[in-house]
């Protein structure tokens, strides 16, 4: 059984004059990322391994996951693979994970993460949002085969704020 779970970034600014990659979060975008983090600690999954875009609005997200999921630096990885927005590189990128990482978290972008999972799940969803999560199952021995799974669980920031 393979896990991966899906984290688009939390809400960004526009009002710096920065690259793309250089955009920095909103504290809405902070504050959903604390939220859907200990949403998600609640559910007790072991991850294997975490991978971020090397974008600062995804690495700033995946830094805060780490923390409130007291998951070692040693367990996480930046990649170029998930700096990506057709959805092709994710996938790529997904099936070449090590067999040994048997559940997986990443960080990343839209469009590229509403694609990837429809694609690879069996619930469609209009857009992922930011900070937006989606777990997704497969019953293959492997990454290399992962085709259609099971959307486990969606969790949209909205939905937790108070």
């Amino acid at each position: 059984m393979r896990h991966l779970i899906l984290v688009r970034h939390g809400k960004s600014s526009w009002d710096y004059g920065v690259e793309d990659r250089d955009r920095p979060l909103k504290e809405i975008g902070i504050q959903d990322a604390h939220r859907v983090s200990h949403h998600f600690a609640s559910w007790n999954i072991q991850v294997n391994a975490v991978y971020s875009s090397p974008a600062i609005r995804a690495l700033h997200t995946c830094v805060i996951f780490l923390r409130n999921l007291k998951i070692p630096y040693s367990n996480f990885s930046l990649t170029d693979d998930l700096y990506d927005f057709s959805g092709e590189d994710v996938l790529q990128f997904v099936r070449n994970l090590p067999d040994s990482q048997q559940i997986v978290l990443i960080f990343g972008h839209n469009h590229a993460f509403t694609e990837v999972a429809n694609i690879l799940g069996d619930v469609f969803i209009d857009n992922v949002p930011t900070t937006g999560l989606v777990h997704l199952s497969f019953e293959v021995p492997k990454w290399k085969n992962v085709q259609k799974g099971k959307t486990e669980k969606v969790v949209l920031p909205k939905d937790l704020r108070i």
